[in-house]
């Protein structure tokens, strides 16, 4: 079984895009579509912005979006999935992919989902840190120890987990994960603390736009990051969805459930191998690749 895995926030580049822009006149139309949906040309940002301009929360979830979906839809025929998944932002991607959501309407709840959230990371000093060579059990008793909001937020693979919350909580997290033995515990370059309980704001925004929206038949399951299952039922995947902005994104877990279902291949759709290399460290002779076009 194929699966194609959707990159999020991070993976961004400068120059995103551009060689899919002068390659191919479907993705030209497509940037030309999403400049249209937001209402300025993110493009000029993507192509020739800086890797500062491409940090903020506002530009970074819709271009790296903008390039996941652009790529899948120039693959045509080639794009033939039988899963898909996506970490955070990523999950987006995946269902404009397989179906779920339109390009339009996809963009728009990206857009949203940004704005709010860095709405919701100015109400509050907030951040999230790294966490490496710990195993899982280890991070979430010490998150659960600490007073204040701190919460295991990125299941990356094992011994790689990210956790998020206020500014003092995560710190204090990460001193006391070096003392039991963590080979790193450090902060991120991030605007705020994502998959806490500090999103709320956020979610409760986006909620309303996502109940808002028609959400599709898929034409493959989507193993979604609140569950780790696969699921087709959209009022299904709406919920999950609505959850994914103060719950975990279990990428570890979700992986594993891909291989119990008897994934055979792993193709990532977007800038940067970041999930390929999370996979490796589950499954070091598994084949991945990148989605490209000639």
């Amino acid at each position: 079984m194929k699966a194609y895995v959707f990159p999020g926030q991070g993976a961004q580049f400068s120059g995103m895009g551009l060689d899919l822009y002068e390659k191919s006149p479907a993705a030209q139309e497509l940037f030309e579509q999403a400049n249209k949906i937001l209402g300025f040309n993110i493009t000029d940002i993507m192509f020739e912005g800086s890797a500062e301009d491409l940090k903020q929360t506002k530009v970074t979830q819709p271009a790296i979006f903008i390039h996941s979906v652009v790529l899948s839809k120039v693959l045509g025929e080639n794009f033939q999935p039988d899963m898909v998944a996506g970490h955070s932002l990523g999950e987006f991607s995946a269902l404009v992919a397989n179906g779920t959501l339109s390009f339009k309407d996809g963009l728009k709840l990206v857009y949203k989902r940004a704005l709010a959230m860095q709405k919701a990371c100015e109400n509050q000093s907030s951040t999230m840190a790294a966490v490496l060579g710990l195993e899982d059990e280890v991070v979430e008793e010490v998150c659960a120890q600490i007073d204040g909001v701190v919460v295991p937020a990125n299941y990356n693979c094992p011994g790689q987990l990210v956790i998020s919350g206020a500014t003092e909580a995560v710190e204090k997290a990460c001193e006391l994960l070096k003392e039991k033995g963590a080979k790193r515990a450090l902060l991120l370059p991030v605007g705020g603390a994502f998959h806490s309980p500090l999103m709320e704001p956020a979610r409760e925004e986006l909620a309303k736009a996502i109940e808002e929206t028609t959400f599709h038949q898929p034409k493959c399951p989507i193993y979604q990051n609140v569950t780790t299952t696969a699921v087709t039922n959209p009022e299904e995947i709406k919920k999950n969805l609505m959850a994914q902005l103060t719950a975990p994104v279990k990428w570890t877990q979700t992986m594993q459930q891909m291989l119990a279902d008897g994934m055979e291949s792993y193709t990532e759709v977007g800038p940067g191998k970041v999930l390929q290399g999370l996979l490796k460290k589950l499954d070091r002779k598994f084949p991945t690749s990148s989605a490209s076009v000639e």
